[in-house]
């Protein structure tokens, strides 16, 4: 297994193409790149705690395939204990970082293609999950990094990915050959991609047949031939330029390091490829994939609120009204709803069962309401750390200000809380809350493994209201009325 040193040592051998606010950067420098070394150090977190003895029961596992210890996020989940560790594992990270530590994606995308490849070579006859598992023995024994790459642009929602005006808006295969596959088009928001090794490419949705060239899985380096990223604005973000203060979690930064990866006729050998137009199976990989990154929020956002809850108490007492009782209660508020996430995260994976491979997957239903608890519950837990913190953390002079050899002294006296605390102190805490309960956090917490919208469609799916119709009728004592058919057959008798 990496340490995080080895992590980000590994990162500069690569040959990865990656524009940030237009210009180019190599990969000895980008990881030294104030927009991207916070998210570096966080990915760091996720190799150096799986060294860390204290840890090593959530961070390491055993291979099912080689019987080796390994990364917990290189692992393919082989009970409910290893389901329910995963969020354990990543309310911990989250709680080391306070932000997105961008193993995720990767780790829910190969446990989802493990699943759908098995049952696609069982009925088709393909060899897809062979090819995958020699691929997962390698990622494993390289303890990669990969991001998984799920969302295409889609251009006009109203069409599907075949009858867009640009055939590129969704990934697609544009040719193929003895030796592999050629692919065009681009992922979208793509968590960590740009200090990751490789990347799993996924459809986005379900594919018609008509679609089949959309249908399409397969792995490949991030530094591929063909291959660039551009890296997208965060609230904020030129202010990790400016020193430490400003920033607010300096060291780690905020939400993931979201780009945009242009894959312009890119080469993928058939050994890398696991769905080549087999569209019946492209729609069972998609929400396979979506349930169990959704399991993930009550773990990461857990941890999370947990920086957010510890954050506003301390404001409070650095300002002298942390034994207020508005202030106690609106703590335990916040400790409600945090644990209200993480409780979803550990239901949706106490009730996981195994699939026909083997592996295990969570409960869709509770995984989804999770989420969905996310979307909420995360700006309730933020408003009231904006509450307590003040109007403080938004209007704030700079870093600069505050050192500036002639105004310092009046950021430093008119800024001032509870005597025994330093103004700089005050303001980092200030800038902390700041920085976790706004912008790109909030839009995160939001879209982050689909939107609102996505987990009410798998509601109308999975909650069985035809079930509860029934209990509810047989409760009340009510007889079912007929459906129209038979009610017509009992009149012509």
């Amino acid at each position: 297994m990496k340490t995080g040193q080895e992590y980000k040592d590994s990162l500069r051998k690569r040959n990865i193409k990656v524009y940030v606010k237009g210009e180019l950067l190599d990969s000895e420098s980008l990881i030294d790149h104030p927009f991207i070394k916070g998210h570096v150090n966080s990915a760091a977190m996720t190799y150096d705690l799986a060294h860390d003895p204290a840890y090593e029961d959530l961070m390491t596992v055993k291979s099912h395939l080689t019987g080796k210890t390994i990364n917990r996020f290189t692992h393919i989940h082989q009970s409910v204990e290893d389901l329910i560790k995963k969020v354990k594992m990543l309310r911990l990270i989250s709680q080391q970082t306070g932000t997105c530590y961008q193993r995720c994606v990767g780790f829910d995308a190969v446990n989802a293609t493990y699943t759908v490849t098995y049952e696609m070579d069982q009925k088709l006859g393909t060899n897809y999950h062979e090819r995958l598992k020699k691929y997962l023995a390698y990622w494993q024994e390289n303890d990669l990094m990969v991001a998984g790459a799920m969302t295409d642009p889609k251009g006009d929602r109203s069409l599907r990915p075949g009858q867009q005006a640009d055939p590129d808006m969704f990934v697609r295969v544009v040719a193929k050959n003895d030796d592999g596959i050629v692919i065009r088009g681009a992922k979208a928001h793509m968590t960590g991609m740009v200090n990751s090794h490789e990347m799993l490419i996924m459809p986005t949705m379900g594919m018609a047949p008509e679609d089949k060239d959309y249908a399409v899985c397969c792995a490949l380096p991030v530094d591929a031939p063909g291959v660039l990223h551009i890296f997208g604005r965060q609230t904020n973000d030129d202010r990790k330029c400016d020193g430490d203060i400003d920033q607010g979690n300096a060291r780690y930064g905020i939400v993931g390091g979201e780009c945009l990866t242009v894959l312009e006729d890119v080469f993928v050998p058939w050994d890398r490829v696991f769905m080549c137009g087999e569209t019946e199976f492209s729609g069972l990989l998609v929400e396979r994939f979506a349930c169990y990154h959704r399991q993930n929020y009550g773990g990461c956002k857990g941890g999370v609120s947990d920086i957010v809850i510890g954050a506003a108490a301390v404001m409070a007492d650095m300002s002298g009204y942390g034994k207020a009782n508005h202030v106690k209660e609106k703590i335990n508020e916040m400790i409600h709803l945090t644990e209200s996430l993480y409780c979803c995260s550990i239901a949706c994976s106490a009730e996981g069962k195994p699939t026909a491979s083997g592996a295990y997957y969570v409960d869709p239903l509770l995984a989804n309401v999770g989420k969905h608890n996310v979307t909420r519950l995360i700006y309730d837990i933020d408003r009231i750390a904006q509450d307590i913190g003040g109007g403080l953390q938004a209007t704030l002079p700079s870093e600069a200000d505050l050192k500036h050899p002639e105004i310092g002294k009046y950021v430093d006296k008119y800024f001032k809380g509870v005597a025994t605390v330093s103004t700089e102190d005050r303001m980092r805490m200030a800038r902390l809350i700041e920085n976790m309960t706004g912008g790109t956090a909030l839009v995160e917490s939001m879209h982050g493994a689909g939107s609102p919208q996505a987990q009410k469609v798998m509601y109308a799916k999975l909650s069985n209201l035809e079930h509860k119709k029934k209990c509810a009728l047989h409760i009340a004592g009510v007889t079912p009325p007929a459906s129209k058919g038979t009610q017509e057959t009992k009149e012509a008798r």
